[in-house]
């Protein structure tokens, strides 16, 4: 009887120390918040709209509406996958104070500036798993890349970016941290 009485009391001491739960998200079919979505919400809306939601931040009309965040760490940006993301801080550790491998933005495939998605095909290749083949104006160039998605948890994240002609983000961040 004592140990049950201290089990509970464990319990209900743990409970009182848990964050509070977070905001329900909007389910499927119900109305979604008025305005584009933000890249967070779009992640877990599905593939599509996580992949525009992104491109819309780099447009000059999201760039202008969007204020400035401070970027997060490298390693710790929640749009990539956890793998990527481990590559990533790993890549900066092993620069040792220099300019690491990864010294653009693979979404934008630039240091900056403005771009605009002209065209985008989602392809699904499992139950968690899919494969964004886009192209978008850089510079008023069209541009290609394909960006492989995982969902972790509620949240689709970028798993690897491929650039026609080059190695895969994650081969290349393979190879500097190795």
């Amino acid at each position: 009887m004592r140990i049950m009485g201290l089990v509970s009391l464990c319990v209900l001491a743990l409970a009182a120390c848990s964050p509070e739960a977070p905001e329900a998200t909007t389910p499927i079919g119900e109305a979604a918040p008025a305005g584009p979505l933000t890249v967070d919400q779009a992640a877990q809306t599905g593939p599509e709209a996580f992949v525009r939601a992104l491109y819309a931040r780099y447009d000059t009309a999201g760039a202008a509406a969007t204020p400035a965040a401070e970027p997060p760490a490298p390693g710790r940006d929640p749009i990539y996958s956890r793998k990527l993301n481990a590559m990533i801080g790993a890549d900066v550790m092993a620069a040792k104070g220099e300019v690491p491998t990864l010294n653009y933005d693979p979404i934008c495939d630039c240091q900056d500036g403005t771009t605009e998605l002209k065209q985008l095909t989602i392809t699904e290749t499992g139950p968690n798993k899919a494969e964004a083949a886009l192209t978008f104006l850089k510079s008023g160039m069209p541009h290609q890349q394909t960006l492989f998605l995982i969902k972790e948890g509620p949240a689709w994240r970028i798993d690897d970016v491929v650039v026609p002609g080059r190695d895969p983000l994650t081969t290349t961040l393979l190879a500097a941290i190795g």
